[in-house]
């Protein structure tokens, strides 16, 4: 194609230290501020989008061939996309998948969510590694006019994630109870229907596939919000507490999160943690956590056991991480990651007290891990004993 007959811009990323991208837009169109990250899975792009950690982010995809297999309900993480915007290589293409309900860019339009796609995300990728996860503005205008000063300074203004507790933001308003496990060929989702273990699950942005794993495991979920007091959680007698994943600065949700989690650390009952979960729990204990420069964000992260030496491919999506520095006698590091050493795991010694930086709920992602939640429902029938 001639440069007379490739179409105009209609998108245009703006970072805050005034480089462009322009690109074709679709989903929504306006404009939104958000931290950029980037995504190295090659499956799962609308399990991310709705994955409610990525809260206050746009992602950048490396993979290219995001949308070719349309988006299904089924494979929601959560009500709609909590991203804030994607970027993409190659523009959507139809759909090809016995699965598929709807093209990406009209579940992106509906749900108010903007993309942009023919960007060089390898070039963006490699921008974000270097100087760390940009703020950004991202416009999709039909007509391809944009104020590029205005969208550099929109992205300026942006405050960042640092200090920013979003878990109130993505997590439920009241309390609900979960029985659906996790989905297999033939039957699709089915229900728990003798579930061994009472588990309160403290929703800072989880991910419904994290419930379906605890159901599987043969646990009776009920669901409380973020903020949920140690005598909301034990008035619901359980067998085991979980902590979930979830947005923003793990310092502010910890304002009101380690109180609770102290207290019931205080009453000897099985606790696991994933991802924010994992850094909440981390900083009931005395542990501090840090901002990294571009996160993990990605399906193929090699975390080390420490415990056994075995090493798991894993699903991860953070911004934030544990300083392994900070922990504190009696807390024991179990996991770390093998792309830069960073923590990944914990557990309380002498305690069924544990937690991971990582997803091993997959979805998407390897399944690995999924033996953590057997850990868990067999840590509650020990206490039971």
């Amino acid at each position: 194609m001639n440069a007379a007959a490739t179409p105009a811009p209609t998108a245009c990323l703006a970072l805050a230290d005034g480089t462009l991208f322009f690109g074709h837009g679709f989903g929504a169109t306006g404009q939104t501020e958000a931290e950029l990250c980037f995504n190295t899975a090659m499956t799962g792009y609308q399990e991310i989008m709705t994955d409610p950690s990525y809260a206050g982010q746009v992602v950048t995809f490396t993979f290219p061939h995001i949308g070719n297999v349309g988006v299904n309900p089924e494979d929601d993480e959560t009500g709609d996309p909590v991203a804030s915007g994607m970027v993409v290589k190659w523009m959507p293409t139809d759909p090809s998948n016995w699965r598929a309900a709807e093209h990406l860019s009209g579940w992106l339009a509906a749900r108010g969510r903007i993309a942009i796609g023919g960007v060089d995300t390898r070039r963006l990728t490699r921008a974000i590694r270097q100087a760390g996860a940009p703020h950004v503005a991202l416009a999709h205008s039909p007509d391809g006019t944009f104020d590029t000063d205005a969208l550099v300074a929109a992205a300026r203004a942006f405050a960042g994630l640092e200090g920013m507790d979003l878990a109130k933001e993505v997590t439920c308003a009241q309390s609900y109870h979960w029985n659906e496990m996790r989905w297999a060929w033939p039957e699709g989702y089915t229900p728990q229907t003798d579930p061994k273990h009472k588990v309160v699950a403290i929703d800072y942005g989880a991910k419904r596939n994290i419930l379906r794993c605890l159901a599987s495991a043969g646990c009776d979920v009920t669901v409380l919000p973020a903020t949920a007091t140690a005598e909301e959680v034990m008035a619901h007698n359980p067998d085991g507490v979980f902590l979930s994943n979830g947005p923003g600065d793990p310092a502010a949700t910890g304002a009101y999160a380690v109180p609770m989690i102290q207290d019931i650390l205080g009453r000897d009952v099985p606790m696991f943690g994933i991802c924010l979960g994992h850094q909440m729990l981390a900083l009931a204990l005395g542990a501090k956590t840090i901002k990294m420069n571009h996160g993990h964000h990605g399906a193929n992260h090699p975390v080390k056991d420490l415990d056994t030496g075995k090493v798991e491919i894993t699903s991860m999506n953070h911004g934030f991480a544990v300083d392994a520095q900070t922990l504190p006698d009696g807390v024991i590091e179990t996991h770390t990651s093998l792309f830069d050493g960073s923590n990944c795991g914990i557990r309380v010694e002498g305690k069924p007290v544990y937690s991971v930086q990582y997803h091993p709920e997959a979805s998407p992602g390897p399944q690995d891990s999924y033996y953590l939640f057997e850990r868990f429902a067999d840590a509650m029938a020990a206490r039971a004993v």
